[in-house]
């Protein structure tokens, strides 16, 4: 008999469900948009039931649409964006809407704890920078702002730690996630009432669930929720992972010699080591779901999202078009960008529509457009502008180790698009090999969940009957030196505007 696992990843713009066999064939996958509140600039946020109710839509649509029954899932894991904060009520309800990881309310909690020293005496305990889309800094806001919200919170979660508590009523907070959130010592790998009490937030120690592995079964799907889902009631669920974590899984990221790159809402960039970069060199250290590496990474919320905002708010027509057509809306892009040279000037794109990894207060731009540009030119240069955001993060990851990465495997929407692939091959100069599973994320979760329940040796095991990469795409060495050029135009462009976010900020603020 066949057996099968579930995989559900919640990201920034996508709820998704697959099912994989233990090969890691992928069964099938069901999807529904994420819909995100705007309620204020700068935030972004989600209403939590709608999310449980996106997450037992596709569920039950998976198992609808693929045929498989349910007594036939051995197990499920659910991985998702990381950062971010959703908390739990005292009343068994949402204790206020869920703030996703491109929300940047709290900017100005990270600076000051900079400036006062206490994001240096927390690196030598978490091994991070504090961001301001992360739990502490989140808590911090609504300690300031809705302290109501915090008196009234049972249990501080992660995106995919509060769907698997939907699951299964029982509240956990798994490492990869809790670690890459400023919430744990990561020499020890347990929670430090240090790092709460330098950030005058005391009181949330008394509300993080106890802490969990990714493939340790961290519940069984209620009677409530199996209801909801279609799901067997009493089916193992995983502990899962953050979806970072869950794409380098699926893209066999087991040894030193790769780099992982996610071109989904986020640019991320990651590699693994044995010990972490404590020299502050780079954005973030994390637990890695396998045993003995720390996944090491630079990221920021600057890649393919915006690409589906210019979709959505620019070319809406074209989507329109090309569905009529019975095609896709990116098959027409990247025909665009294939259409323009490497060689020619397309206007400088700086993807910080959500947030940004050079400013705080730094904002998307088109720099250098002109009356020649066409539609073409813009698109290309959406494209280049994620890229060189990758290629900043990469040059940092670069630095921390001995010798250059053997390729590197990218995951996300850039992924399916064979001429932003190459692309990314020839900006970073390095071939770079795609996964051949269309979801990384929910396939990540899946393989956590076929390991949990024994069907593997161990996740190692797992991964490698499950994962399988394509054939390499070789960076063009005729094309590095364009590329260079370019590069050094878009960190030119972002150091001409450095000067003018906080003016920007200020205006917005009506300061």
């Amino acid at each position: 008999m066949t057996r099968y696992y579930l995989g559900l990843d919640n990201g920034g713009t996508t709820t998704k469900a697959a099912i994989y066999d233990e090969c890691g064939a992928e069964i099938g996958v069901c999807s529904v948009a994420t819909e995100v509140n705007v309620p204020r600039p700068d935030f972004a946020e989600r209403d939590m039931e709608e999310m449980w109710r996106a997450n037992c839509r596709v569920i039950r649509g998976v198992i609808e649409k693929t045929g498989v029954r349910p007594e036939d899932i051995r197990a499920a894991a659910v991985c998702g964006h990381g950062k971010g904060l959703y908390l739990w009520g005292r009343d068994g309800r949402p204790a206020r809407p869920g703030i996703l990881s491109t929300d940047n309310r709290a900017y100005a909690y990270p600076e000051a704890w900079r400036k006062s020293g206490v994001e240096a005496r927390l690196f030598d305990i978490t091994c991070q920078h504090i961001l301001p889309y992360q739990p502490t800094a989140l808590l911090a806001w609504l300690r300031d702002n809705e302290p109501e919200t915090v008196e009234r919170t049972k249990y501080v979660f992660a995106c995919k730690d509060y769907v698997r508590f939907r699951l299964t009523g029982e509240a956990r907070a798994e490492l990869t996630d809790y670690s890459g959130d400023g919430l744990v010592n990561l020499r020890t790998g347990a929670y430090d009432t240090r790092i709460s009490a330098a950030l005058g937030l005391s009181g949330i120690d008394a509300l993080l669930p106890p802490l969990a592995r990714s493939t340790e079964i961290c519940g069984r799907v209620t009677r409530r929720a199996a209801e909801e889902t279609g799901l067997v009631e009493g089916t193992a669920v995983a502990g899962g992972m953050f979806d970072i974590d869950a794409c380098a899984l699926a893209a066999g990221l087991a040894d030193t010699e790769h780099v992982c790159m996610v071109a989904g809402t986020w640019s991320i960039n990651e590699l693994l080591l044995p010990e972490p970069v404590t020299d502050g060199r780079v954005l973030m250290n994390s637990m890695y779901c396998l045993p003995g590496y720390y996944l090491v990474e630079e990221s920021s919320p600057t890649s393919a999202g915006n690409l589906a905002w210019y979709i959505s708010e620019l070319l809406p027509e074209l989507e329109r078009e090309s569905a009529a057509d019975g095609g896709s809306v990116y098959d027409s892009l990247n025909a665009m960008v294939a259409s323009v040279g490497d060689g020619e000037f397309c206007p400088v794109f700086l993807p910080f529509l959500m947030a940004s990894n050079v400013h705080p207060n730094a904002r998307a731009a088109f720099v250098g457009l002109s009356a020649y540009h066409s539609r073409a030119h813009l698109t290309r240069s959406i494209y280049e502008g994620i890229a060189f955001s990758h290629r900043f993060h990469y040059e940092k990851l670069r630095r921390c180790i001995e010798r250059e990465p053997e390729s590197i495997r990218l995951a996300g929407g850039a992924a399916r698009s064979r001429v932003w692939t190459q692309m990314f091959a020839d900006v970073m100069q390095l071939p770079v090999e795609t996964i051949k599973a269309n979801e990384t994320g929910a396939l990540g979760a899946a393989i956590a969940a076929a390991a949990a329940v024994g069907d593997f040796a161990g996740i190692n095991e797992a991964m490698s009957a499950m994962s399988a990469i394509g054939e390499p795409v070789e960076p063009n060495r005729a094309s590095a030196g364009v590329f260079d050029r370019k590069y050094a135009l878009y960190s030119g462009a972002i150091a001409a505007l450095d000067p003018l976010w906080d003016d920007i900020q200020a205006f917005i603020e009506k300061k």
